[in-house]
């Protein structure tokens, strides 16, 4: 009987390394799923966020592309005026020229832009309270 009951137990012990392999196995497949899933939903917040940036670098490329041919504009009209003065000897609108040409060249559009980036900043921020 002895040796029965050592068969018994090292069936029973070969049983529940089984169950154990088989549960660990289960366990290991709904793992792999869950990760699986994640890294789907991961690759799709990726995706949409390069998407995002994409979309937001061509608004401030053709922001930055119109602000300077308008200050190209500018400056070229202001040196037109500033040849008229000189041609014709107008000392005055050739100062007011000047000026003009000098404090379009202080500011910079990328100023202008930071104010449109806070603009832009309160208009997404969910919390914030508008009052009319």
């Amino acid at each position: 009987m002895p040796v029965k009951k050592a068969f018994f137990k090292e069936n029973v012990n070969l049983l529940e390394s089984l169950q154990q392999v088989v549960s660990a196995y289960t366990e290991y497949k709904i793992i792999a799923e869950q990760e699986q899933t994640k890294r789907r939903e991961i690759e799709a917040w990726e995706q949409e966020t390069i998407a995002r940036i994409n979309a937001q670098r061509d608004v401030l490329i053709e922001y930055l592309d119109r602000s300077f041919d308008e200050r190209a504009e500018n400056f070229r009209a202001l040196f037109k005026v500033v040849d008229r003065a000189i041609t014709t000897g107008n000392n005055e609108q050739l100062a007011v020229a000047l000026h003009s040409i000098t404090e379009i060249a202080k500011s910079s559009p990328f100023k202008e832009l930071a104010n449109l980036t806070s603009v832009r900043a309160a208009l997404d921020d969910p919390n914030r309270e508008w009052t009319f």
